[in-house]
């Protein structure tokens, strides 16, 4: 009997899903999921290194949802998503104690860097 209870155990940990990534692409919208119990302040989001959206907070347990043509650069261009690739996305913020959070969105590998495992060197 206990074998039973442990064998469900591990099949119900097996099966269950991996976190969802905080930082979710869907076309021309850029979802940020925080998840955490604490708010996030100062928030920096970062898309192929030269546009960005900045955001006051983003309250605990809550999303922040924004188009990708939002996101501007140094000198005002903004981000046309029907003529470029995002190819790099990250998010900078500072926790409530005033400890930095980074975080990076990992890309799949696609062609045959994604179905041998290599890429460019």
């Amino acid at each position: 009997m206990r074998t039973i209870g442990l064998l469900a155990c591990v099949l119900a940990a097996g099966c269950s899903k991996p976190p969802a990534d905080p930082l979710q692409l869907d076309r021309n919208i850029l979802t940020v999921d925080n998840r955490t119990s604490t708010d996030w302040t100062n928030v920096e989001i970062w898309l192929n290194y030269y546009y960005r959206v900045t955001v006051r907070s983003i309250p605990k347990e809550s999303r922040f949802q924004a188009p990708l043509d939002t996101f501007v650069a140094g000198f005002g261009q903004r981000f046309d998503f029907r003529r470029m690739q995002v190819r790099d996305l990250r998010l900078t913020a500072t926790l409530p104690d005033g400890k930095p959070l980074e975080l990076k969105k990992q890309f799949e590998a696609s062609g045959l860097a994604g179905a041998f495992g290599g890429g460019r060197k």
